[in-house]
């Protein structure tokens, strides 16, 4: 168990302060990415309520609301005493069958639209991080690239994709395309890293990594817009034959229980 003490790049950038009014919901839904993305880990500490507030630029108030929240959606749990605090669950059971379930229930359409919005937040991210990168950016993801290539299992590989995009959005600079990037990683990583034979061929998404990283170090901003697009498209097609194929394999079980 880790206590998350001084916030990394990633996690600042989840948890950049709020500007919808410092909703309680909107608390919840910052924190509930960060665990979506296992920017946490399971058993990690969250921050006092005190920390989170002055991070996230709202009341205390809001804050325990938002916890309450994530306490009734299983998230988190609460302990009391010297070593109190709030707690991350991230319960394995059942999600599997849920992330399948709403890959097959989502429509083409909608896949599509999410597509299409990944598509612009990923090249102009790519774009913007060829021209503005950091010097010390290099190391980083590299290590990110060979962390999807060595990842053992969905939850490995989906937080080693999330951190290499998340990164890469906070080294173009823009706060708000890097809140894009944390939201789609959240939406679409869950669905993308789902175990064999559902997941996508994780050395050919590491090498697409490898291409926008090329790009990127050698300013190269239309090439790496370019390799960032490619790898969307990757991404969207996989997800899109992944619904097609959950969907004909319910419609194979009614068949088969209407006959029976």
């Amino acid at each position: 168990m880790a206590t998350i003490g001084s916030a990394t790049p990633l996690l600042s950038a989840v948890l950049a302060p709020l500007t919808d009014l410092g909703r309680a919901d909107a608390v919840a839904r910052r924190i509930s990415e960060a665990i979506a993305l296992g920017l946490v880990a399971d058993g990690d500490q969250l921050p006092s309520e005190n920390d989170l507030s002055g991070q996230l630029g709202v009341a205390n108030g809001t804050v325990r609301e938002a916890l309450a929240l994530l306490r009734e959606a299983d998230l988190i749990e609460t302990r009391r005493g010297r070593n109190g605090g709030s707690f991350v669950r991230t319960p394995a059971e059942g999600s599997e069958r849920l992330q399948l379930a709403r890959l097959r229930d989502l429509a083409t359409v909608d896949l599509r639209d999410l597509g299409d919005e990944e598509l612009a937040v990923s090249g102009t991210t790519a774009r913007l991080a060829a021209e503005r990168a950091p010097t010390d950016l290099a190391p980083r993801l590299t290590r990110l690239v060979h962390d999807l290539r060595d990842a053992a299992g969905p939850a490995e590989q989906r937080r080693a994709d999330a951190r290499f995009h998340i990164e890469l959005a906070v080294a173009a600079q823009s706060v708000r395309l890097a809140r894009l990037a944390v939201r789609l990683q959240a939406e679409l990583g869950p669905l993308l890293w789902l175990p064999a034979p559902h997941g996508p061929d994780q050395e050919r998404f590491a090498e697409q990594h490898r291409e926008i990283l090329v790009a990127v170090l050698a300013g190269d901003a239309a090439g790496a817009r370019a390799a960032a697009e490619v790898h969307t498209v990757a991404c969207v097609h996989h997800l899109v034959r992944g619904h097609l194929r959950l969907a004909d394999e319910r419609l194979a079980d009614e068949r088969l229980t209407a006959d029976g």
